[in-house]
């Protein structure tokens, strides 16, 4: 495995701050006795529940339920789910999730181009990144300089 891909697999398993190892444990393998409810859900992925129920319905992810009803949020939907919330957080606009799931439901044939949107997702984030550092940038220096105190 190359360097590259250990850290995004690093980061994308045990993000600072996001969701954990632990928290995903138990849900890594397609074990059908493992699964969490809408609330349980919701808390691990740092969203509402109503935030689940728009993505269910708006077809980015299909959610098992039990007999009464009850949504059941097993392992493949959880892992397409942190994916889902990832894309979110990056700034992907739902248009562009929906048709990279759709691609990814299509099968492997569909491969090179959810690449080319992965490619095209990352050149937005590095922008930005970029954009953001120049803000933070700007922020230390106000800070810096109220901290001096008014100047003769």
């Amino acid at each position: 495995m190359t360097t590259d891909l250990e850290r995004a697999l690093r980061l994308a398993t045990d993000p600072p701050g996001g969701v954990s190892i632990e928290a995903l444990q138990g849900l890594t393998l397609d074990d059908p006795s493992t699964w969490w409810d809408i609330a349980t859900t919701a808390e691990h992925l740092g969203v509402t529940a109503h935030t689940l129920r728009y993505y269910e319905r708006i077809e980015l992810v299909d959610v098992p339920r039990d007999r009464a009803g009850h949504r059941r949020y097993d392992a493949r939907a959880i892992r397409r789910l942190v994916f889902i919330t990832r894309m979110r957080t990056a700034g992907m606009p739902i248009s562009d999730l929906q048709h990279y799931l759709l691609l990814v439901d299509a099968g492997p044939q569909t491969v090179s181009e959810r690449l080319d949107l992965m490619l095209e997702h990352r050149d937005t984030l590095r922008r930005r990144i970029g954009e953001l550092q120049l803000a933070l940038a700007a922020t230390e220096y106000k800070i810096a300089t109220y901290a001096e105190g008014p100047t003769p």
